[in-house]
């Protein structure tokens, strides 16, 4: 008996000992989407930026999976921030196709579908806007915005992101899911001018300024700002993560970190353009990807995240009243090992846009449908005759003030320099070709030249035969649909002919006295 006992006992030390198997999580994981507001793709550190430090966007891509080609196909908050949630693309979403919109009631979003099928879903800060929802919807939850603290600039929001996700979490029943947006209003305009230097960053540490505005000091202080807003960004991300941690959470929790479109400059934001559209995207789930640290070169499209959510969350298509989803799943690329591209079938996105602003004539847009491949940006102008960003005479209400706006219209006002104010606002030709890997500003423009002619006409069957395939209405000449759909915030309709007859009441907030034209430009 003695003997049996010393054996047991020595067996069950030699098992302990051994290294245990990681147990296998297979209840439905937790989402946290972290949204930054306005940040471009190379603007992150896992991509080699030195001048703006995220190490908690770092982190995710160190523990999970680094994604270089994800795009989103509307570069402006409301209709990317829709094209994300319904799982459709922009010329899909009716109204919701526009800025400032009021958002379909037909189309539901994966929160909604989330919350029918017990999850704990909730939001803090900037969830589907601008724009107004169905009555009674929580288009991404419900909001969660109670805690404040003191921001570090004045133009910085003082919602407490993290400690209003841990009321979020403190809230959730035992064994429930939880799915969070996360969406911060920074680095949104706008900045408090010069604060990045203040805060220790150095306009010489950034390597280098697009080529389409000037390399001055005003620039580079507008950059550092911007920066610095990201990293505040970050910097609740990784409580966040830590909160996750605490609670033992982490684990099982799908993180998602992005931004709705490009920074908000000149040529980027609300364009077409590499900047505008390709977003940083970085996602860990530690129970659920093989091999971490991998970086992925598939392209993703923003309207891939709902069915990709849903999937993991083991809904079916068929169990939810969602319209259609045009996106696909990614979660093949959670379950591999591999790296690189891993779906041959996803080498290029679709990308366009139509009313993002106001201040033209009869409150019309400018229409735009686009196609990025690993090589190539071709971008087919709809309506080439009107101003790109919007009117001169009403300040380019596309693109928000800022000292780079700023800077760009006196060098035209002065006559120093025209080529970054045609670049940034100047009329643009029916179509644009850009080599992506040598022109990664777009700026050489190779739609006119002939060796280019069988790429060009490549792309465009393959992009017009997609957006008829998805029902686009500016493929059965009823594009004027988007012009026609009311603005949700009054003070949008009829804004040129209001302000031409001296309107003094009209708000543009986003913008500087500085950017009006005190002519009309041919």
């Amino acid at each position: 008996m003695k003997v049996k006992i010393i054996c047991a006992f020595w067996a069950l030390l030699l098992f302990n000992c051994k290294p245990q198997k990681k147990e296998v999580i297979t209840t439905r994981p937790n989402i946290l989407f972290a949204i930054a507001d306005d940040a471009s793709y190379p603007h992150m550190g896992a991509y080699g930026c030195k001048w703006v430090k995220t190490p908690a966007f770092d982190r995710v891509a160190d523990e999970g999976i680094l994604f270089t080609n994800a795009y989103t196909p509307n570069a402006k908050c409301a209709p990317s921030r829709a094209s994300i949630l319904t799982g459709r693309n922009s010329w899909q979403l009716e109204e919701a196709g526009n800025h400032w919109p009021y958002f379909p009631d037909k189309f539901v979003t994966y929160a909604e579908v989330l919350s029918e099928n017990d999850y704990h879903v909730g939001y803090t800060a900037k969830g589907f806007a601008p724009g107004v929802p169905g009555k009674g919807r929580e288009l991404t939850g419900k909001a969660y915005n109670e805690h404040t603290t003191n921001p570090p600039t004045s133009a910085i929001s003082s919602n407490d992101y993290a400690a209003n996700f841990e009321q979020f979490l403190n809230e959730k029943p035992d064994g429930q899911p939880f799915c969070f947006w996360y969406g911060s209003t920074e680095p949104h305009r706008r900045y408090e001018y010069g604060s990045g230097k203040a805060n220790g960053k150095s306009t010489a540490a950034i390597e280098e300024i697009p080529q389409y505005w000037p390399d001055n000091d005003s620039i580079r202080n507008d950059m550092l700002d911007y920066a610095f807003e990201i990293e505040y960004f970050d910097q609740h991300l990784q409580k966040m993560l830590e909160i996750l941690e605490h609670k033992g959470a982490l684990e099982n929790t799908i993180v998602v970190v992005t931004s709705d479109n490009g920074m908000p400059f000149p040529r980027v934001k609300s364009n077409n353009y590499e900047q505008a559209n390709h977003l940083p995207l970085a996602i860990m789930w530690p129970a659920g990807i093989k091999n971490p640290g991998r970086e992925i070169s598939d392209f993703i499209s923003f309207i891939d995240f709902a069915p990709t959510f849903l999937e993991a969350a083991k809904i079916k298509p068929e169990q939810s009243n969602m319209q259609p989803i045009t996106g696909r799943s990614f979660t093949d690329i959670f379950y591999t090992k591999e790296e690189g591209r891993i779906d041959q079938s996803r080498s290029y996105v679709l990308i366009g846009k139509e009313r993002h602003d106001i201040g033209r004539p009869g409150d019309v847009g400018y229409p735009v449908r686009g196609i990025v491949s690993d090589q190539y940006i071709y971008i087919h102008n709809f309506e080439p005759d009107r101003w790109p960003v919007g009117n001169p005479e009403t300040g380019y209400l596309a693109t928000d003030g800022s000292p780079t706006k700023t800077v760009i219209l006196n060098q035209r006002r002065s006559g120093e320099n025209l080529a970054y104010w045609q670049s940034n606002f100047g009329k643009r030709p029916p179509e644009e070709l850009f080599n992506r890997k040598k022109d990664k500003y777009c700026l050489n423009n190779l739609a006119f030249d002939i060796d280019y002619k069988n790429e060009m006409k490549q792309l465009k069957d393959r992009l017009f035969l997609q957006l008829k395939s998805e029902g686009d209405p500016r493929m059965n000449g009823n594009g004027e649909i988007f012009d026609q759909y009311a603005y949700s915030d009054v003070s949008g309709q009829n804004f040129y002919e209001r302000y031409m007859q001296g309107d003094t009441t009209l708000n543009w907030g986003w913008v500087n006295d500085s950017d009006f034209e005190k002519e009309k430009l041919d």
